[in-house]
């Protein structure tokens, strides 16, 4: 009987182990997804040319590793304005590769990508069926 049970235990334990693994591959697939469509978008949004993309993508990383290095247990202005100061300190970088009006409209477009993004996931939720709780 105690074989049974520790076989039992073993193999649920498994399932859930491998259960979990799926989840956290379904969840990096979903990121990668995201991100390649981000690039798609601000790329066709600035009309960026081979040789400014090139240029382009390598200071935008540094500058999301920037905003995502902002400490998130900051109250919230002092942390809106790291944010801001992140965003003054790449605003010339992004000037001098795709010039002014573009880098104006790239920081627009991050937000708006990222408003659309939020819209579509509550969108998706909101038309799921729901399943109501049997009390």
């Amino acid at each position: 009987m105690k074989k049974y049970l520790l076989i039992l235990t073993l193999v649920l334990g498994a399932f859930s182990f491998v259960k979990a693994q799926d989840q956290q591959g379904d969840e990096q697939n979903n990121q990668k997804k995201i991100k390649a469509l981000y690039v798609a978008y601000v790329s066709e949004q600035l009309q960026l040319t081979p040789d400014e993309a090139q240029k382009f993508w390598p200071v935008h990383t540094q500058f999301e590793n920037d905003i995502k290095a902002v400490n998130k247990e900051l109250p919230e202005l002092q942390k809106q304005q790291a944010y801001l100061d992140v965003k003054k300190r790449y605003q010339e970088n992004f000037s001098r590769i795709i010039g002014t009006n573009r880098c104006e409209r790239f920081f627009r477009m991050d937000g708006e990508f990222k408003r659309k993004l939020l819209d579509q996931y509550r969108q998706r939720n909101n038309q799921r069926p729901r399943l109501r709780r049997v009390q």
